[in-house]
């Protein structure tokens, strides 16, 4: 797949993520965690991704080596963000990703974030556990 259409559909998945966060009542005003994936069979164009990834100002977490199904096994990392939940910072944030994937040969695997609001509390599902195995 060209680049151009790569970043075509990162930035048409990036409106509907962001739609269907806010649509689900996440914060439209916090700033969120965003983790941008990256993998490769090769542990040195990984790494050197992750340095231009540094370079560029993401926070890069460890390299994990992954088993997949199949038994071969691949190496991945985050390069992570921190910004409000708007469609032209990721739009930037993954054309200046895919880009450097394109240049170091690895893949760029999308990004994640959490839903960030008050629908979401961990100790309302901690209790709702515990309720649930106290009703029989």
């Amino acid at each position: 797949m060209s680049v151009e259409r790569q970043l075509k559909e990162q930035f048409a998945e990036n409106r509907e993520i962001v739609d269907a966060l806010l649509a689900d009542g996440s914060e439209p005003d916090a700033e969120y965690t965003i983790e941008h994936h990256f993998s490769a069979t090769n542990f040195d164009r990984l790494e050197k991704a992750a340095v231009d990834a540094f370079k560029l100002g993401f926070e890069v977490n460890d390299a994990e080596e992954m088993e997949l199904e199949d038994g071969s096994v691949i190496f991945c990392f985050d390069a992570i963000a921190y910004h409000k939940l708007e469609a032209p910072l990721l739009d930037k944030a993954c054309e200046q990703l895919i880009q450097l994937a394109v240049k170091q040969k690895v893949d760029y695997d999308g990004w994640g974030t959490y839903f960030v609001g008050d629908d979401v509390d961990m100790d309302d599902e901690e209790d709702d556990e515990e309720n649930a195995d106290s009703f029989h």
